[in-house]
């Protein structure tokens, strides 16, 4: 069989809006400017990669390490306070992957804090098996690192894993991880993903016979 690896935001929920909410947020006390297009170049990529090199907010990692906490201090707030919900077809893949004994990892940039927040608000620690997130690596996406601990802790070989990925940076970690790729259209175009094994607009369109064809 083989086992499922997911990205978070973009894929399990839309976070979106309460992370650009929250780079708004973190702007303004700082009194910085964001630039233009700021939020799509970022997506997918680890705050302690945004703030020195997409911002040049700080360079030294403790003034780094600071103002990324603060950040998404802010987004669990908002996530606390308005609540959110799982993507469309998320319940339903996630329960068949359950009932057929497929084992399943998240493997994302996010910070652990904001991963657990999110999974106690949607009830749904019970499918995950293994979660790797931004601070169990060294390197974050395009590098293939957090998808090669994911696999290595669920005791699956990369080539008997499929990623779910929304962002650009996550369809090349995967693909240097020598997985299977589904993009998901949430974040970019369908046809931008390119590279994936399989394109979607929505979780809603996969089914468990669907993904076993990509290993055949």
């Amino acid at each position: 069989m083989f086992a499922a690896i997911f990205d978070w935001d973009g894929v399990i929920i839309d976070s979106s809006r309460q992370h650009e909410l929250s780079w708004q947020q973190i702007a303004k006390e700082l009194q910085r400017e964001l630039p233009p297009n700021f939020f799509l170049r970022s997506f997918g990529m680890k705050n302690e990669k945004i703030i020195p090199e997409l911002l040049g907010w700080a360079a030294d990692a403790e003034n780094i390490s600071k103002i990324a906490r603060r950040k998404e201090a802010m987004y669990r707030d908002l996530i606390k306070k308005n609540g959110i919900d799982a993507l469309p077809g998320v319940h339903d893949l996630l329960e068949q992957l359950r009932a057929a004994s497929i084992p399943c990892a998240i493997g994302s940039s996010s910070a652990r804090e904001n991963i657990a927040c999110i999974i106690d608000v949607l009830g749904v620690a019970k499918y995950f098996d293994v979660i790797i997130c931004g601070e169990d690596v060294h390197r974050g996406k395009p590098d293939p690192e957090v998808f090669q601990l994911a696999a290595a802790r669920l005791g699956v070989t990369p080539d008997k894993c499929v990623v779910f990925e929304d962002a650009h940076v996550g369809l090349e970690a995967a693909q240097r991880a020598a997985m299977k790729v589904v993009g998901v259209a949430t974040t970019h175009p369908a046809d931008s993903l390119e590279g994936a094994d399989l394109v979607v607009n929505r979780l809603t369109e996969i089914t468990l016979e669907k993904l076993k064809t990509l290993f055949k």
